[in-house]
């Protein structure tokens, strides 16, 4: 693949053995959590193509209503990124006991973040109308997005199960968690949706009832899988210290507010895109998804080399690491050049997937280009932004994300809908520019650190500085216990 061919020529030649040797271990991990990460979307495009029945302004809704309620919880979910660098590295370095200890003080946290985010939740519910939605959109939005709200404390406590599942290698209970969920969220749309097995049709609100069902199925199946390893969950707070409840927010709340900042940059040409006609906000709902749908195989492609890079640093092992990143870089590239192809390729037949309204295809038709355009570099940032959290590095994407999306994408994109009148496509041709400026620059910044690695791992007082478990500066500790 072309965007292969090009990372092959700015990666070390004598990385190209590394590689070879890195490829399966990366791929046997990434591909199961590639599938939960597909099966986490694709809840929400069987929620949208089901409630599709119901008219443009259901799916409008639904679209509208997760994707603010996720904007806040993905803040919350983010917080607790730094398992994967604290989890990951002791893993590496064989302390098993700090492994579980992180999980405790992950599981704290969820729970604690349960209530000022609720919180949060209730106000931006009470405030959908300051928008400027359509009113039909706006009437299924509100008691939609009060429904999922329920959910909140549900995906706190899976991050949390996640994060750990996937640091120690154990990623085969979350690829099942998610794909049989999709099965229980399948049916529970059918029965509450439209009213099956004596149940009432409950329309969009039952999109909202099956999506917090499907999340407590799956804080189960996470939980079991926990408990098999023998944590001891129930010695909660006599576990829990200050100081390492600390270092997760010293490393979570820089990914926090990367994830937020970058899904809060999709929410919000989301709401934009809300304040025009029903058939438009579809058309974008529809691909905005689709787009979601192609990033879950860089996400979790970012999250084994997260895991892979972790578990290389632990261990003092630089060539590793620089490896491991490298690798789940070329994949993560090579697949969204795919994903481009299959969009430029075949747009309705995809879109025709959701929808047969004209109106929505017309739009949808255009969107999916542009989408195509810029698959190559969300691929780069995510994976990137996965490879810097192996080094414990969560803050370079924290600015990136800030400026390439805040400061560049939704200003131009809002100029070129509302003020030169492109409407929808600009919305989305801005959100592009910030997304290949953030791309390239996390790829420049990746092959700047793992240069760093071999220097700063043995330990050379001269060497460039790479970020520690507390998130600063400072030379890596593997030995640190809580």
């Amino acid at each position: 693949m072309p965007a292969v061919s090009a990372l092959l020529q700015v990666m070390p030649r004598s990385l190209f053995s590394k590689l070879r040797r890195e490829m399966r271990p990366t791929v046997s991990l990434a591909a199961p959590v590639v599938i939960a990460e597909v099966g986490w979307v694709a809840m929400q495009i069987v929620d949208i193509a089901m409630v599709g029945r119901l008219g443009p302004e259901a799916i409008g809704a639904v679209g509208v209503g997760s994707a603010l309620f996720l904007a806040l919880s993905v803040f919350g979910m983010g917080l607790l990124l730094g398992l994967d660098t604290l989890v990951s590295q002791a893993f590496g370095a064989g302390n098993r006991a700090a492994c579980d200890a992180w999980l405790r003080h992950g599981v704290f946290l969820a729970l604690f973040l349960t209530a000022p985010l609720g919180l949060l939740a209730l106000i931006a519910g009470s405030r959908l109308d300051v928008w400027g939605f359509d009113p039909g959109v706006l009437s299924l939005v509100r008691p939609y997005f009060s429904i999922v709200a329920w959910s909140l404390p549900l995906l706190l406590l899976y991050a949390a199960f996640r994060r750990y599942l996937q640091a120690v290698s154990v990623v085969r209970p979350i690829m099942v968690a998610l794909v049989t969920a999709n099965v229980v969220n399948a049916a529970a749309n059918w029965i509450l949706i439209f009213g099956n097995l004596g149940a009432p049709a409950l329309g969009v609100d039952g999109a909202g009832w099956a999506t917090c069902i499907s999340r407590a199925y799956m804080v189960v199946v996470l939980a079991v899988a926990v408990s098999r390893r023998d944590v001891r969950l129930w010695t909660l707070v006599a576990g829990v210290r200050i100081a390492g409840l600390r270092r997760i927010l010293g490393l979570g709340w820089p990914a926090a507010t990367q994830a937020m900042l970058e899904y809060g940059a999709f929410a919000a040409v989301t709401m934009l895109a809300a304040r025009l006609e029903p058939s438009t906000l579809a058309a974008h709902q529809i691909v905005i998804n689709l787009a979601g749908l192609s990033y879950m195989v860089p996400l979790g492609i970012a999250s084994a080399g997260a895991v892979r890079v972790g578990h290389a640093v632990g261990r003092r092992d630089a060539a590793g690491a620089s490896a491991a990143g490298w690798t789940a870089i070329a994949l993560g590239a090579g697949f969204m050049a795919s994903a481009a192809a299959a969009f430029l390729i075949a747009p309705r037949a995809i879109l025709g997937i959701f929808t047969t309204d004209g109106q929505v295809v017309g739009v949808g038709l255009t969107l999916i280009v542009v989408v195509a355009l810029f698959q190559i570099f969300d691929g780069l940032q995510g994976v990137a932004t996965g490879t810097l959290r192996g080094l414990g590095d969560t803050r370079t994407p924290m600015f990136l994300n800030l400026a390439g999306y805040w400061m560049l994408g939704l200003p131009v994109g809002y100029l070129l809908c509302f003020v030169v009148g492109w409407g929808v496509i600009g919305l989305w041709v801005g959100v592009s520019a910030g997304v290949v400026v953030v791309g390239s620059l996390l790829l420049a910044i990746w092959w700047v650190r793992e240069r760093a690695l071999p220097a700063a791992l043995a330990g050379d007082p001269a060497s460039p500085r790479l970020y520690d478990l507390r998130g600063r500066g400072t030379m890596i500790s593997t030995h640190d216990r809580s």
